[in-house]
């Protein structure tokens, strides 16, 4: 297994946290890789080595509030997804590129670390050659299938609601995220009753510049993911409408086990073979 190496990271406000860097010998790219509401990055540990062995140097990007990260949600600690997309993002970007070879980058993620992924991309359209999706989509409700769409509604004002009663999220307890921000579950939840990213006094909104993104993308989905369904991808690609897209469903006889949300992670060497091959051998966006 290759060892991943600890990059100490400081956002502009403070916030500290460690980016994990999995490096193979002789990279053909890098990657910054966002996670899942509520996983750590170790988490997707096995993910990164299995893109080692295809070549790809990883970097996982841990988000505030989890992790190796400073800070937790609680007890008067708040923020939002201006302080990940203006803050912490750009400083992972900057630690992973910092006297990196001139190899293409990929910025991708898993779920809201896909969704994130692609704000990040329109707001700066230069930091990445090509985007990667994993089991990602919109959270919005009109997105998602019938019947499961028509329960979701209440699901999304809930669960703003119980994380500023509490302070934050009990995502462990009610097994849904982890111990969320309520700023990042009120701008989640915006998403998902709305179709839109956007925040109130940040301007621009997140998503204002992922309809110029030219980043080609790569994406996967999960035969029994009802987290995020082919429809709900298709929903975020939307938003995306000029590059070329290759998007795939791998189902457990693809993947070698389960195939939904979060089992990939303990199964990653298909996922990995998958997005590198489909990304071609040239990954500058040429492909």
């Amino acid at each position: 297994m290759t060892n991943a190496t600890p990059v100490k990271v400081e956002a502009a406000d403070g916030h500290q946290w460690e980016l994990l860097a999995t490096m193979p010998e002789h990279p053909v790219a890098s990657l910054l890789w966002l996670p899942a509401l509520g996983v750590a990055a170790r988490h997707y540990q096995p993910f990164a080595d299995a893109l080692a062995r295809e070549g790809v140097a990883t970097f996982l990007h841990e988000w505030r509030g989890h992790g190796s990260s400073t800070l937790r949600a609680g007890n008067g600690s708040d923020w939002g997804y201006p302080e990940l997309l203006q803050h912490d993002l750009p400083a992972s970007h900057a630690a992973m590129t910092e006297g990196a070879p001139p190899i293409p980058t990929i910025i991708g993620g898993h779920s809201l670390g896909g969704q994130l992924a692609c704000c990040l991309l329109g707001r700066s359209p230069g930091i990445a050659d090509r985007l990667w999706l994993v089991a990602s989509g919109a959270p919005y409700w009109r997105a998602f299938p019938r019947p499961t769409r028509y329960g979701l509604p209440l699901a999304y004002r809930f669960l703003p609601w119980l994380a500023r009663r509490n302070g934050a999220l009990p995502g462990r307890r009610i097994g849904f995220g982890g111990q969320e921000a309520p700023g990042v579950m009120e701008h989640w939840a915006h998403t998902a009753l709305t179709g839109r990213y956007e925040v109130d006094g940040m301007e621009p909104a997140p998503e204002a510049g992922m309809g110029a993104i030219a980043a080609p993308v790569n994406a996967l989905l999960f035969a029994k993911d009802w987290l995020a369904p082919e429809s709900s991808m298709r929903f975020l690609l939307s938003k995306i409408p000029l590059p070329p897209k290759a998007v795939r469903t791998l189902d457990a006889a693809a993947l070698g086990a389960r195939a939904d949300h979060f089992h990939w992670m303990k199964h990653p060497d298909v996922v990995a073979r998958t997005l590198v091959a489909d990304s071609g051998l040239d990954l500058t966006g040429g492909a």
